[in-house]
């Protein structure tokens, strides 16, 4: 007897049971596998070592130029007496005291008995030196009884390296530190267009601009030409790390260290500028270390915020 076999068929609903099926194993063993790559990040970051990181930041550097010299009268006037065998019976200012044109300095009296002689400033000044000695007789082959800083104009005459030469130029700022003084501020008068040969060292004169400066001739200073400026990524400088390769500096992406190489450019108050290598915002080791290596997992807390990433 022949028995009846009929095939299975497959059911529409059946069929979309089976696929939203598939779909979610396919979702849970991605969330799994997204879960575990988290854990894994975490367990290196907790692995890894605490480093105090920065976000580099952009910030302008001046290029500056350094200049050593001496302080002298940008003008000086002195006074002598008009005639030989003259004596001194007065002296009526002292060394730094501030005088007009005209302003009398010394009585002089005449050998015959004649009126009494005054010498007066030819220039508004200040009084720098005095030779003059009540009681003594004047010659005119003597040194000058007065000097006088003409309207209180002081310069600096430095020396510069012959490097620094093609960036100055008459007209720029400049900030000059005088010995047992305060700081004034300047302005370039002149640059030599030669050098010494033996020292390559070429001239300059800063024209000190600080109203009633109170300065000595021939003290020595030290003044800061601002040359030029350059806007970049700035970064502290125990942020970069030099090797024979050059210059470095580590990221911190994803928990892990990024070893990159700089170009690093102008250097002011502990900030270096960096030319190349390094974007705004990235985040930097704040103290490059030599012990820190390429992929190395790493903690980091903000030195600005000193929260832990």
């Amino acid at each position: 007897m022949a028995s009846d076999m009929t095939s299975p068929t497959c059911r529409p609903g059946h069929s979309r049971r089976l696929s939203s099926l598939s779909a979610a194993a396919l979702v849970a063993a991605a969330l799994l596998a997204s879960a575990s790559a988290r854990a894994a990040g975490e367990d290196d970051a907790q692995k890894g070592v605490t480093v105090t990181a920065v976000k580099a930041t952009k910030s302008c550097f001046a290029a500056t130029a350094e200049v050593f010299g001496i302080l002298l009268a940008t003008e000086e006037a002195t006074v002598s007496p008009t005639r030989d065998g003259l004596r001194i019976t007065q002296v009526l200012v002292d060394p730094g005291a501030t005088v007009n044109a005209g302003q009398p300095l010394a009585r002089l009296a005449q050998s015959d008995g004649g009126s009494e002689i005054s010498l007066t400033a030819p220039v508004a000044g200040t009084i720098s030196a005095i030779n003059a000695v009540v009681g003594t007789t004047t010659s005119m082959r003597a040194d000058p009884l007065f000097r006088i800083i003409a309207r209180g104009e002081f310069e600096m005459v430095g020396d510069v390296p012959a490097k620094d030469m093609p960036a100055l130029s008459a007209g720029q700022t400049a900030t000059i530190k005088v010995v047992g003084a305060p700081s004034v501020e300047g302005r370039v008068r002149s640059v030599s267009s030669t050098i010494d040969p033996t020292t390559q060292l070429g001239q300059v004169r800063i024209q000190v601009v600080t109203p009633k400066p109170r300065l000595l001739v021939n003290a020595s200073g030290r003044a800061t030409i601002k040359t030029g400026e350059s806007c970049n990524v700035a970064v502290p400088l125990s942020a970069i790390l030099y090797g024979n390769g050059g210059p470095v500096i580590q990221v911190v992406r994803r928990q892990r260290i990024e070893t990159r190489r700089v170009e690093v450019g102008l250097l002011s108050s502990g900030q270096a500028e960096i030319k190349e290598g390094v974007a705004e915002g990235d985040i930097i080791v704040a103290r490059a270390g030599a012990l820190l290596r390429e992929g190395d997992p790493v903690r980091t807390i903000m030195a600005d915020t000193t929260a832990t990433k």
